[in-house]
């Protein structure tokens, strides 16, 4: 059995794709559209998870491993993503709270 670091597990948990170089000027992803990217890939996340309960219901297929696995790796995506949704949140909080 192989062991895959956390990155083969999740794509969300990727670096974004930002490259910047002084010499020449290469498009830097947003992070309003890396946000929107994450979001994407979580939804993808949780109708493949979706699909395979789905198939596993219907009897088109017999392995449960591979249905859990889905539906766990699409639950821990969104956790994540309802985690990072609530430190923004804060930060924007504080900010908001800060005197001028």
């Amino acid at each position: 059995m192989a062991v895959n670091g956390i990155n083969a597990l999740n794509p969300l948990f990727s670096s974004p794709n930002i490259i910047k170089n002084d010499k020449t000027e290469e498009s830097a992803q947003s992070f309003g559209d890396y946000l929107k990217d994450a979001l994407n890939r979580v939804n993808d996340m949780q109708l493949d998870a979706d699909n395979a309960a789905e198939d596993f219901a219907a009897g088109k297929t017999d392995n449960i491993h591979q249905v859990m696995i889905a539906a766990e790796k699409a639950d821990i995506a969104l956790q994540f993503t309802m985690q990072i949704r609530n430190k923004i949140l804060d930060a924007y909080n504080e900010i908001m709270r800060m005197q001028i």
